[in-house]
């Protein structure tokens, strides 16, 4: 497929295609386990018996949310989530322009980004976990990149319907460190590709997550981008972590979602050949899961996440920083060549968006075609509530078509938004 109409018609896993467009980062590999791993939970107290973390016979389960099958009886920190429990780390990225081997200077756009990026449990409803992921300046204040404006909101299931687990690459080895002002038995994982113009890959775990539970113990991990002319890199580190209180919280409304919890359609049209293909995002005890349908039918939105793909929390939130670093700033990106844009309303299943258009012409002499793209005016707009970031800040709109030298062009190739929708009960129903 052409160009930009990837986006919405074959687009992989959204985080692990971050990396692939930070100049070839690679992603932790997962895959389902028979056993789930082990958890660490000695370094976090159990609760008292009035806290909500555990299962509910009262709570009705979500209308076409999958049923949780135990998968093992080991205990997992998930399932004693509370509110307050957090964890911050300072994160920066930087891209230098192909065959500058330096680092780029933080103010020259769409080149660097740093700051701090939170997770935090606001609220517990079993089965469900649901945090913030609030990315700020050193200082607090929200950053100017569109992408980061915005905090976004995670349900994350405390029950597993199965087992994942992430296959760290590389050599392993132990050692102690220091990180948030406590003492750490760790694992570090290194990974070097950069012989075979791969990257450099250090991911530094604690040997037992405790209150780092919600990225799997996470104390820092790097990528440096290395041949085919990148130059490059993007990192976490551990500042600091708390530990929650047995409030249940209030049960927020899913605005804006990361994605998780929540469901996009999207009509293509091939070669005259129309399909609609169906992304549904989840979440449980660590893990991104992503599936995608073909001709959605039913009631229920997302059944399963069997054989969906999945990724760790913290690798998802490296990909979602090399992914910014990598686009500009401005808001919507204008694509190279195009004429002036435009603006109308683009309606999607009963919502009336405000949108910007672009055409852009491709070819020349007779076989002329001409690449139409429309982006949401106001990514966080009222208008978009509910829909996950990979949609959001998508195309909404991606139309290739053919200009015959007489007569009205004609569409060739096509994908566009056509539904949205939440399959986890939040504080809004």
């Amino acid at each position: 497929m052409r160009r930009t109409l990837s986006r919405l018609s074959s687009r992989p896993f959204l985080l692990c295609a971050a990396l692939v467009l930070g100049a070839g980062a690679g992603c932790e590999s997962v895959k389902p386990r028979a056993t789930a791993p082990a958890d660490g939970t000695t370094a976090i107290p159990p609760p008292d018996t009035t806290t909500a973390s555990t299962p509910d016979a009262s709570v009705i389960p979500d209308a076409g949310a999958p049923t949780p099958t135990p998968t093992t009886a080991t205990a997992s920190p998930w399932q004693r989530a509370r509110v307050g429990d957090r964890v911050e780390y300072a994160f920066s990225a930087h891209r230098a322009p192909p065959g500058r081997q330096r680092v780029v200077d933080p103010n020259e756009r769409g080149s660097a980004v740093a700051g701090r990026v939170a997770l935090e449990v606001v609220a517990v409803q079993a089965p469900w976990a649901w945090l913030t992921v609030t990315f700020t300046d050193d200082q607090g204040r929200p950053l100017p990149h569109p992408r980061l404006a915005q905090d976004r909101l995670l349900p994350m299931r405390m029950e597993e319907t199965q087992a994942w687990k992430a296959e760290h690459r590389g050599q392993r080895s132990t050692e102690q460190t220091t990180a948030a002002g406590r003492s750490w038995d760790a694992q570090r994982y290194l990974h070097d590709s950069r012989p075979s113009d791969g990257p450099l890959q250090n991911r530094l775990y604690a040997s037992e997550p405790g209150p780092l539970y919600l990225t799997h113990g996470l104390l820092d991990a790097s990528t440096t981008l290395s041949g085919f002319g990148a130059s490059g890199s993007q990192q976490l580190t551990l500042v600091s972590f708390r530990q929650g209180t047995n409030a249940t919280g209030t049960l927020p409304v899913l605005e804006r979602p990361w994605g998780p919890g929540t469901w996009f359609d999207v009509r293509q049209d091939i070669s005259g050949t129309a399909s609609v293909r169906r992304v549904c995002m989840g979440a449980e005890r660590g893990f991104l899961l992503r599936k995608e349908v073909t001709g959605p039918s039913g009631d229920a939105p997302c059944a399963d996440f069997q054989e969906a793909d999945a990724l760790p929390l913290e690798e998802a939130l490296l990909s979602l920083v090399s992914e910014v670093v990598s686009l500009p700033q401005q808001w919507p990106p204008v694509p190279a060549g195009t004429a002036p844009s435009r603006r109308e309303t683009l309606t999607v299943a009963r919502h009336p968006i405000p949108a910007v258009v672009f055409e852009t012409p491709l070819g020349e002499g007779v076989e002329r075609r001409v690449q139409v793209t429309t982006y949401a005016a106001e990514p966080w707009g009222a208008a978009l509530h509910g829909l996950a970031d990979e949609a959001r800040f998508g195309t909404l709109s991606d139309t290739l078509f053919r200009v015959p030298p007489k007569g009205k062009r004609v569409a060739e190739d096509g994908a566009q938004l056509v539904g949205w929708g939440a399959w986890v009960k939040d504080g809004g129903k």
